[in-house]
């Protein structure tokens, strides 16, 4: 089964504008591998105004996928700071009175042997 092709507004809106300056159907049907029918409906868009209403709905969603490409980098950078500074805290200095041990946990207790 064939897919379907989109098109963008500039292309449509070229071919609209070939056919308004002379351009025969056929010719720019050939040129462009689109059927005569279709290159009818976007003339017919374009002369109802569509194809601008359209490239303005194109340009806001274009603006907007930049915006949020932009809040998505701001959000990682800030991810990896935090992560940076969760591994500072875990491993930066420790107080002077803290008591140094290989084996991580609290202090241990002396045994009664050590204590006499």
């Amino acid at each position: 089964m064939a897919k379907h092709r989109t098109y963008s507004i500039e292309f449509k809106r070229q071919a609209v504008l070939e056919y308004l300056g002379g351009e025969t159907l056929h010719a720019l049907s050939k040129r462009h591998d689109v059927s005569r029918n279709l290159i009818r409906i976007w003339i017919a868009k374009f002369e109802a105004g569509e194809f601008d209403e359209e490239a303005e709905a194109a340009d806001l969603l274009q603006q907007y996928e930049a915006k949020i490409a932009a809040l998505e980098r701001l959000v990682g950078r800030q991810a990896l700071e935090i992560e940076i500074l969760k591994g500072a805290l875990k491993n930066g200095p420790r107080p002077k009175n803290a008591p140094i041990s290989v084996i991580a946990g609290p202090a241990a207790c002396p045994s009664p042997k050590d204590v006499g």
